[in-house]
C-alpha cells in the first residue's frame, strides 16, 4: 500500500473511498465529518438517526455520495468512547474502515487524521496509528491459494487542511508504514507452513535482508555451533533432519555508538515436543513457535530503514524440535555455551535451551542490554490471555522503558516476578539446573532459567505466547500470526517517530 500526505480540504479529494469518523454517542457530527455530512445533504446524520449507528469502536457505516463530492463513497469509522480514546482505538478504527474500503474494491482511499482534531491527539501519533491500522488491518495471507480472494488497496492518502500539521503527519505516516510493513512480513513468516519456513529458510531470509538493507550477517552451521560449545541449542536440533542455523544480523549506526542492544528471538520453526511428544491438538499451530524469531528479523529491516543511533544485534537460534533416533532424551544432561549444565527433564521445554545459548552469545559479543522474545509457555497464555505478553526483567529502568514502549506501540506488556525462591524448583540433583520446574509458576521458572545466561546484564524476557498467534480477529489483526513484538522493538530501539 502506497502512503502519502496532502494538505487539502477533504471535500476536494478525488478517491474511491473517503474515511471520516465519529465518537460513540455523537448524533450531530462536527469537524471534518460534519463538513462531509453537510456536503451530502445530511445523509450521515440521517443514517445515525434512522439506523442507530452508535460510533462504537470497530463499527463502520457506508454512505454513497452520488457525485456531491469527488469521493465515490464515504466510510464513517466509529472511534468508541471519547474517554477511552487512544492510539489503540485509532488503529482499530482505521483497520475497520480500511477493511470496509477493501471490501468495496477501493483502489485509492483518503482518510482524515483520526483524533487529531477534537480528540486532541498529536498529528504525528494520529498519522502513525492511522497508517498502522490500515496496513495491518487489511493484511491477507494468500501465498498458498491458487485463486487468491479479496482485494488490496493500492493507495492511502492522509488528508488534513491544516498546513502546520503536515510535517508531523508525514513523519508519523512514514513511521507507521515502516512498522506495519515489518509486522506483516513477520506474519507472512509465521503463517507459512513449517515445511517451507525451515531454519535454512530463516537463514536465507536474513541473508537477503542483510544484502538489501546494508546489515552484517553471520550464519553458523551445526559444526560451528558445536565448536562454540552451544550444547543446549545443539541438543534441541539433534532429532530433526533439518540442519540448525544460528543467525546473527547486525545493524551498525552511522556514528560510533557506546550502546549495543541485542534482541533475541526464539526460532523453533516447528515444535513437536521432541520425544516428550505433544498431542495432536497442541501440535496443530506449532509452526508459530518461531514468532520471536520472525519479530526480531523483520524489526531489523525497519531498524535499518530508520537508522537509530544504537548498535543492534538480532540473534536467532533456529531449529525444529522433532523426535528421532538421535533426539535428546528426557534425563540427558547438556552443557551450554557459558559452561552451565542443564538436565533435560522434558524435551518440550526446548525454547529455554536454545535461548540459553543465544543469550550467552549476546553476552560474549558485548551486548549492553538483552531483550528476548519467545512463545515460551502456555502458562503465560492462561495467566494473561491473548491481549498482552508477560515481561520478566532484571533491570527496573529497562522494564519501565519497555512497558512505556508497549503502551505506545500497542504491544502491551504485563510485568511478572522473577521470584528467586522459585529457582529451587529448577535445581537438579545431577546438573546445575533442569529445564522444567513443574506446573506451578512455570512461566517464572522458564524466565529464571534464561536469566542464568545473561551474566548480570540488563535483560528482559518477553513471553509472547498469548498475542503471537490469534484464534480470532482482535479488531486490528485477524486470525493467525499477529507479528507480536515487532512494533515494540522498533519503538524501543528507534524511539518515537
Amino acid at each position: 500500500m502506497q502512503v502519502s500526505n496532502i494538505t487539502a480540504s477533504i471535500l476536494d479529494v478525488a478517491c474511491d473511498v473517503l474515511i471520516v469518523n465519529l465518537f460513540e454517542g455523537v448524533t450531530c457530527p462536527g469537524g471534518a465529518t460534519g463538513a462531509v455530512d453537510r456536503a451530502l445533504g445530511g445523509q450521515i446524520s440521517e443514517i445515525i438517526e434512522r439506523e442507530g449507528f452508535e460510533g462504537k469502536l470497530g463499527q463502520v457505516m457506508t454512505v454513497r455520495t452520488g457525485g456531491a463530492i469527488p469521493a465515490r463513497a464515504v466510510v464513517v469509522a466509529g472511534l468508541g468512547k471519547a474517554e477511552k480514546f487512544d492510539r489503540g482505538a485509532v488503529r482499530k478504527a482505521s483497520a475497520a474502515a480500511a477493511r470496509r474500503a477493501a471490501e468495496m474494491k477501493a483502489s485509492k482511499v483518503a482518510t482524515i487524521l483520526h483524533g487529531a482534531g477534537i480528540g486532541g491527539m498529536p498529528a504525528r501519533q494520529s498519522a502513525q496509528a492511522t497508517v498502522e491500522g490500515a496496513i495491518i488491518g487489511t493484511y491477507r495471507f494468500v501465498a498458498y491459494k491458487s485463486e487468491p480472494d479479496g482485494h488490496d488497496i493500492a493507495e492511502l492518502v492522509i488528508v488534513d487542511n491544516d498546513a502546520s500539521k503536515f510535517a508531523d503527519a508525514e513523519a508519523g505516516a512514514a513511521r507507521g508504514r515502516i512498522a506495519a510493513e515489518a509486522v506483516n512480513r513477520a506474519r507472512d513468516l509465521i503463517n507459512s507452513p513449517a515445511n517451507e519456513v525451515t531454519p535454512s529458510c530463516l537463514a536465507d531470509y536474513a541473508r537477503r535482508l542483510a544484502s538489501e538493507a546494508g546489515l552484517d550477517v553471520t550464519v553458523l552451521e551445526r559444526e560451528d555451533i558445536e565448536k562454540l560449545g552451544m550444547g543446549a541449542f545443539a541438543s534441541v536440533a539433534k532429532g530433526s533432519a533439518q540442519p540448525p542455523k544460528f543467525i546473527v544480523l547486525t545493524y551498525t549506526p552511522p556514528a560510533p555508538s557506546d550502546r549495543t542492544c541485542a534482541i533475541v528471538g526464539k526460532g523453533i520453526t516447528f515444535d513437536s515436543g521432541g520425544l516428550s511428544l505433544k498431542d495432536g491438538s497442541s501440535m496443530a499451530t506449532m509452526k508459530d513457535d518461531m514468532s520471536g524469531a520472525a519479530a526480531v528479523l523483520t524489526a531489523m529491516g525497519a531498524i535499518a530503514e530508520i537508522r537509530p543511533p544504537v548498535k543492534v544485534m538480532a540473534i536467532v537460534a533456529a531449529t525444529e524440535n522433532m523426535p528421532g533416533g538421535r533426539a535428546t532424551r528426557p534425563g540427558d544432561i547438556v552443557r551450554a555455551m557459558n559452561g552451565k549444565t542443564i538436565e533435560v527433564e522434558n524435551t518440550d521445554a526446548e525454547g529455554r535451551l536454545t535461548l540459553a545459548d543465544a543469550v550467552s552469545y549476546a553476552v560474549r559479543e558485548g551486548a549492553d542490554e538483552i531483550v528476548d522474545l519467545a512463545t515460551l509457555t502456555g502458562a503465560c497464555v492462561v495467566a494473561l490471555g491473548r491481549g498482552m505478553s508477560g515481561l520478566f526483567c532484571s533491570d527496573t529502568s529497562l522494564e519501565s522503558r519497555l512497558i512505556e514502549c508497549g503502551k505506545a506501540s500497542g504491544d502491551l506488556l504485563w510485568p511478572l516476578p522473577l521470584f528467586d525462591d522459585y529457582f529451587e524448583n529448577i535445581k537438579s540433583d545431577v546438573a546445575d539446573m533442569k529445564n522444567t520446574g513443574g506446573r506451578e509458576g512455570s512461566a517464572i521458572a522458564g524466565a529464571l532459567l534464561i536469566r542464568e545466561f545473561a551474566a548480570g546484564k540488563p535483560w528482559a524476557h518477553l513471553d509472547i505466547a498469548g498475542p503471537a498467534y490469534l484464534d480470532k480477529d482482535n479488531g486490528l489483526a485477524g486470525k493467525g500470526g499477529a507479528g507480536a513484538g515487532v512494533r515494540l522493538l522498533i519503538e524501543y530501539l528507534c524511539g518515537p517517530a
